[in-house]
């Protein structure tokens, strides 16, 4: 079958799933989660690198989905916030982020959340220093982070 004039394969694992899709070369990631596969979890912000609103984990690590191109993530393990849970049962990270009031309209929360995920798989035990730096890229326009930074302390607790 031939390609689409204009379009790529990328072959990615999203969310634990093997995907092959036809995209734009200079779509971002962000816009080929969000428009291609439907996740809608991954929010767009700024558009910049600036806000952390768009943070996936790519092979573990955060990244910022809007600053990355589809020839940057062939091949790579993508995890979404769509693919923390299991089922109806919460990450321990969504759920103390629920759990301490870790969130307010939510907008941020997936970023934060999966910057909190990568950080507690590489550091298990983290200062609150640690913490901060971690999510220091992600914005939040509606707490005063407190909330914030006891849930990512919380769900150290619940992980160990």
């Amino acid at each position: 079958m031939p390609r689409p004039i204009g379009r790529e394969l990328l072959r990615v694992q999203v969310n634990g799933e093997e995907r092959e899709l036809l995209v734009r070369p200079y779509a971002t990631l962000l816009e080929v989660l969000r428009e291609e596969l439907r996740l809608s979890g991954t929010k767009h912000g700024c558009e910049l690198g600036e806000c952390g609103a768009c943070t996936v984990l790519v092979d573990g690590l955060p990244q910022l989905s809007c600053l990355l191109l589809p020839a940057q993530v062939e091949g790579a393990a993508i995890t979404t916030i769509e693919g923390l849970a299991d089922g109806a049962a919460l990450h321990a990270v969504q759920r103390a982020f629920v759990e301490r009031g870790g969130l307010q309209c939510g907008y941020c929360t997936p970023g934060m959340v999966l910057a909190a995920k990568a950080l507690l798989d590489a550091n298990p035990t983290p200062t609150r220093q640690e913490i901060k730096e971690a999510l220091a890229g992600n914005l939040c326009r509606c707490t005063g982070y407190a909330s914030i930074l006891d849930a990512v302390e919380e769900a150290a607790r619940l992980l160990s």
